[in-house]
């Protein structure tokens, strides 16, 4: 199965936009969708052949991949500022298996925005069904601290609608 018929066998849900590439090691999840909203993200894709394992479905690299950056990208929003937040820890619970030709997205549950520290969880969905459940907490450093992402860079992430 090819990524274009891969992306054929399940329908992108109305609002989900791809996203360019350009995300570093994010662009192992492409075609990569997005959805963004003034107090919510969703990132998604479509299970192809590069998504899966020998078992034939998705790999939990892929889907720990998606639920990072959809954590840190929810904790852009909540705090309504781009600039770079590492992942501290990031702990991953799965559920169910990630089908081949099944479209895959995120969903945050909890936010928790501090002065220097972000904490999110959320899930990874089929449908209704829970293919992972993630939870995370991340490190919004100092301009001191010599880490640095640049705005544009989290807008290729968040897009041109992010409300900051």
């Amino acid at each position: 199965m090819t990524d274009s018929e891969a992306t054929d066998t399940a329908t992108i849900p109305e609002g989900y936009v791809r996203m360019p590439e350009g995300l570093g090691f994010g662009d192992r999840l492409q075609p990569l969708y997005r959805r963004v909203s003034e107090r919510d993200l969703s990132l998604g894709f479509v299970v192809g052949p590069q998504h899966v394992n020998m078992m034939g479905i998705c790999h939990g690299g892929a889907l720990m991949t998606l639920a990072d950056m959809a954590a840190a990208s929810s904790l852009h929003l909540g705090r309504g500022k781009a600039a770079p937040a590492p992942t501290i820890n990031l702990t991953f619970d799965f559920q169910s298996p990630g089908r081949l030709g099944r479209w895959l997205h995120t969903r945050a549950d909890n936010l928790d925005v501090k002065r220097r520290f972000g904490f999110s969880s959320g899930v990874v969905l089929d449908g209704d069904t829970i293919v992972m459940r993630y939870s995370g907490s991340f490190y919004f450093p100092s301009q001191e601290s010599g880490l640095s992402a640049s705005r544009e860079a989290i807008q290729v992430l968040l897009g041109d609608d992010a409300p900051f």
